[in-house]
């Protein structure tokens, strides 16, 4: 059907029918274009929260993990009283571990995608990966805070030289990454 903003059909000739052919062609294609602004905005929002990503994992996670690692877990353990909550503290902490090893290696596969992402390239990313990267983070996080976290505050809240040296520890710890930053 030739294009025309004519209620009423007009015939075209055959001899003219590839230039209306080419009108519905053009046409189509700049209906399309209306999209283009809003998907080059998505692209930069990609970007974005790739670099955002790549910060958070580089630098955040990393330093949280070294810092649960080195400062408090082991204030944690050595607070614990002997026996059952030692062994609960241990076992914790255990787990812990093992989910930062986890979380690791999850991020190594899918860092590569996120580092193109960030430059602009445009590829199809794993989306099941990075669901199982986030579910597995969010149930990491959960067991923190709704386990750990309230069992240390218990260890470490029944002496106040415990809780002071973590919060030295730690304090020293962001100045020294601080002055590394600088």
């Amino acid at each position: 059907m030739p294009y025309t903003d004519s209620p009423h059909p007009v015939h075209i000739d055959a001899s003219l029918a590839g230039f209306s052919e080419c009108h519905h062609d053009f046409v189509a294609q700049l209906h399309s274009a209306l999209y283009l602004p809003e998907l080059v905005e998505a692209a930069a929002k990609a970007r974005v929260m790739a670099n955002d990503l790549l910060k958070m994992f580089g630098h955040g996670v990393s330093r949280h993990h070294a810092e649960e690692e080195n400062e408090l877990f082991p204030a944690v353990l050595r607070a614990a009283e002997s026996g059952p909550e030692f062994d609960k503290v241990r076992a914790m902490v255990d787990q812990l571990v093992g989910e930062h090893r986890d979380m690791e290696a999850r991020w190594a596969q899918l860092q590569p995608e996120v580092e193109a992402v960030a430059r602009g390239e445009v590829r199809a990313m794993d989306a099941a990966l990075i669901q199982d990267m986030v579910q597995h983070f969010f149930a990491h996080a959960h067991f923190e805070e709704e386990h750990f976290l309230p069992l240390a505050q218990k260890v470490l809240g029944r002496d106040s030289e415990s809780m002071a040296a973590l919060g030295h520890a730690l304090h020293q710890r962001h100045r020294q990454q601080e002055a590394a930053d600088a």
